[in-house]
């Protein structure tokens, strides 16, 4: 047992925040997993929508996390109190407008998506609220490089999901859309721990000083934006599938979507170590680029190994997690993986110059998500169509991420020259 706890001790939080997130993104590929092996093709169309949904759900409270986590960086004492009632606010009221509004169009969403029922929608807006709250937390442990209680957040929301989904699945007669929408809905709940909520006033009277509220509104705006193009980048394929295919097709495509996605995932965790760090290194006036590099080499490294291993080995892969009901769709795994792996490493550059205050990436990243849309809508022949696509979109917006890193050094670089030549 000492030999077992001096090993914790010598383990940095970092790399305990590093082992959590395998294990959450491990947590959730199973959950996705047995859905499908339980459900089938057809019926997992539907869980797939409400895991879908989830995503989308998450990029908007990343927002708020985000947020909470830079300002965690850069606030103290008064104003990071006044400033973290004030996110905790933002939180639950745009929660509440934004369940209402899921709750108010939930038989449209039914009719949009090809639903069994409109229930499932009622379920997941009644625990909306939850979640941006929910992000406010980890936004202050992020911020606050308490990795541990970060990690503890996402154990305790991933863990209650994958057994309360299940234990609902497999003993309760209800319509699995339902069932799993009450799973997540719950989810949110235990999510909320670990947290301290000791001195949060929701509707506290203090203010922001005004040029501290500017500059929070502008990263909140910015961010949100970026944010949005994420949840179009990320989640409009599978939206879009389900529009203009049929269930089966729908359940086959959300399978391949969830397998090429591991790519992504994995980069989520180096995001949440990424941008404290840059965040901090600015404030002390060190540089900046080498965490950006040392990121990109390690996404870049694991997504050429996954897509290798992707077209490799795709019938095995997609039997070993599905199972044979899924085969047809097998010859699109590597593409699938490949369009993933772009985005990933497109999107550490895009949170890095967001660290930054630099927001030109997150227009452009706005206009390539738009692009991948218009792609679809417009070629949505058969599924493999849809993945080149995505393909397409996503090597435009890498190249245009690495040709503004270029540029914009070399202008850094010339400047610098001509100040030292001054002094």
């Amino acid at each position: 047992m000492t030999a077992i706890k001096l090993a914790l001790k010598r383990i940095s939080p970092k790399h305990l925040f590093m082992g959590s997130a395998l294990l959450v993104n491990g947590g959730n590929y199973l959950y996705n997993l047995l859905l499908g092996r339980l459900l089938g093709p057809e019926a997992f169309a539907d869980a797939a929508l409400l895991v879908t949904l989830l995503l989308v759900l998450s990029f908007v409270g990343m927002t708020f996390q985000l947020a909470t986590t830079k300002f965690a960086v850069l606030f103290t004492d008064y104003t990071w109190i006044t400033f973290k009632n004030t996110m905790y606010r933002y939180a639950l009221v745009f929660g509440v407008f934004t369940g209402i509004l899921v709750l108010i169009f939930s038989k449209n969403l039914q009719a949009l998506f090809n639903t069994q029922n409109h229930y499932m929608f009622m379920i997941f807006a009644v625990a909306i609220p939850l979640y941006f709250v929910m992000s406010v937390n980890r936004g202050r442990f992020q911020g606050k490089h308490d990795f541990g209680k970060l990690a503890g957040t996402y154990q305790t929301e991933m863990w209650s999901r994958l057994l309360i989904t299940f234990a609902l699945l497999l003993l309760v007669p209800f319509e699995p859309g339902m069932l799993i929408a009450v799973g997540i809905a719950l989810s949110f709940v235990f999510g909320l721990f670990p947290s301290d909520f000791k001195g949060v006033q929701v509707f506290s009277k203090d203010k922001l000083a005004a040029v501290d509220l500017k500059q929070v509104w502008i990263f909140i705006g910015l961010t949100a934006g970026y944010e949005l193009t994420q949840i179009i980048i990320n989640n409009s394929d599978i939206l879009l599938v389900k529009h203009y295919f049929d269930d089966k097709q729908a359940g086959l495509y959300s399978s391949l979507a969830l397998i090429g996605r591991v790519v992504y995932f994995v980069a989520w965790m180096f995001v949440m170590l990424l941008m404290p760090t840059v965040i901090q290194k600015q404030k002390d006036g060190e540089p900046t680029a080498p965490v950006l590099f040392k990121y990109v080499f390690f996404i870049g490294g694991l997504s050429t190994f996954i897509v290798f291993v992707c077209f490799l080995f795709p019938n095995l892969i997609i039997t070993l997690m599905f199972g044979d009901a899924y085969l047809s769709i097998a010859h699109l795994l590597w593409k699938y993986a490949l369009a993933t792996s772009l985005f990933a490493v497109s999107n550490i550059f895009a949170y890095y110059f967001l660290s930054l205050n630099q927001y030109s990436p997150v227009i452009l990243s706005g206009l390539l998500g738009f692009s991948q849309v218009a792609l679809i809508m417009l070629y949505h022949d058969n599924l493999e169509t849809v993945v080149q696509m995505q393909i397409i979109a996503m090597v435009i917006l890498l190249v245009a991420q690495l040709l503004f890193f270029i540029i914009k050094n070399k202008k850094d670089s010339i400047a610098l020259k001509k100040q030292n030549n001054l002094a």
